[in-house]
């Protein structure tokens, strides 16, 4: 077992001048990422605000963006992000890294197409199995097809090998999803509910036609305001685009930077919050695949070295439990009993403090008052 709440007293230090400017440590990072991510205190944000301001919630499975905003919001019921899902006020959609996430609306007729690039290249892994595909024809056969109806990804794979049968049938699915801004449709997402995945446009399914792809500008910002202070390399990992150097140098001039202590340069807001290094960060129990531990080419702001991939066993991610505003170990819920496997020995007090934000949890996640909450391995 290896401790993960004590950090360098190098890190401690919120910003120091050098020869190459100020320099933030591990610390102040950290600090400064939890405030952005409304993770230092709850946040009074409605939940489709909350969404907003992260630029999506990663959702992969059903219950993670939920579970994220439990641990950032005040207030929030799962209800209240399930009802926006069922009035296509937020919708479910591949966009950054390949990955489904929960967006606003807006979000989804804006993101998909900036990402659109990422997606073409993303289909060239898969031009063995799409010899002699008219892949303009596919796109337009696709969209008739989820249009007229909603369609599982079976049922679109098979109407499209029907039309090109010599073809790889996951690569056609892979093209359609590629080509095509495709939307889960409910009631796949809503809280308590089931559904297969059924697919259509966010075109069709919002009623109101996509964005033209923008210029990343706004998004750099956004980005910023949300994971910051940030790298180049920290965005495209974010986003899984590439050549972003250009667009940072064109917005220097509106933004201040800093330095990591390996010298990296760190873009950031002017006014966004850089709170004191030594501000405390309560624990925060946060779903598989939240973007707090996935949007920055370096996550040692979150993620201790020694236990980088302590959270992944093969293609299997766990929940995260942080302490002290860094990853401290994974945790598992099964039913009214939640099981938490910390990395390493926490002090009375902070497991103290854990009880009570995984009571907090369960009370608004599960609606009950009985709980059991063990501590124990988990196997990783």
């Amino acid at each position: 077992m290896t401790k993960t709440t004590r950090t360098p007293a190098t890190a401690r230090t919120t910003a120091r001048t050098t020869t190459a400017g100020p320099v933030l440590g591990t610390s102040a990072l950290n600090r400064a990422t939890l405030a952005r991510q409304l993770l230092l205190r709850r946040s009074p944000l409605s939940a489709k605000a909350a969404v907003e301001h992260l630029l999506g919630l990663q959702a992969q499975n059903v219950k993670p963006p939920y579970y994220a905003l439990a641990a950032r919001l005040d207030g929030f019921t799962p209800q209240a992000l399930s009802q926006l899902m069922a009035d296509r006020e937020v919708v479910r959609i591949v966009t950054m890294r390949s990955t489904i996430h929960t967006h606003t609306a807006d979000d989804a007729l804006i993101l998909r197409p900036l990402v659109q690039a990422a997606r073409d290249r993303e289909l060239g892994n898969f031009r063995n199995g799409l010899t002699g595909v008219d892949l303009d024809r596919l796109a337009a056969l696709s969209r008739e097809l989820v249009e007229a109806e909603p369609r599982t990804m079976k049922q679109l794979r098979e109407a499209l090998l029907a039309e090109w049968p010599d073809a790889d049938p996951f690569a056609l699915s892979v093209a359609a999803r590629c080509k095509l801004p495709l939307v889960q449709v409910t009631p796949r997402g809503l809280w308590g509910r089931s559904g297969q995945v059924a697919l259509t446009t966010a075109e069709h399914w919002l009623g109101r036609p996509a964005e033209p792809a923008p210029a990343p500008d706004a998004t750099v910002l956004r980005y910023l305001a949300a994971f910051g202070p940030a790298s180049v390399k920290d965005m495209q990992t974010w986003a899984g685009l590439t050549r972003l150097r250009e667009v940072f140098e064109r917005l220097r001039p509106r933004l201040i930077t800093f330095r990591d202590e390996n010298g990296v340069e760190l873009f950031d807001l002017p006014d966004a919050p850089r709170p004191d290094a030594d501000t405390p960060a309560p624990p925060r129990f946060l779903p598989e695949f939240d973007n707090l531990l996935l949007s920055h080419a370096d996550r040692s702001r979150v993620v201790p070295a020694d236990l980088k991939g302590h959270t992944w066993q093969g293609n299997h991610a766990y929940c995260t439990l942080l302490v002290d505003g860094f990853l401290a170990g994974i945790w598992r819920q099964e039913g009214e009993v939640l099981t938490i496997g910390p990395f390493g020995k926490l002090a009375k007090a902070q497991r103290d403090e854990v009880v009570q934000e995984a009571e907090r949890m369960l009370t608004v996640m599960a609606g009950s008052s009985s709980y059991d909450i063990r501590f124990g391995a988990l196997s990783r």
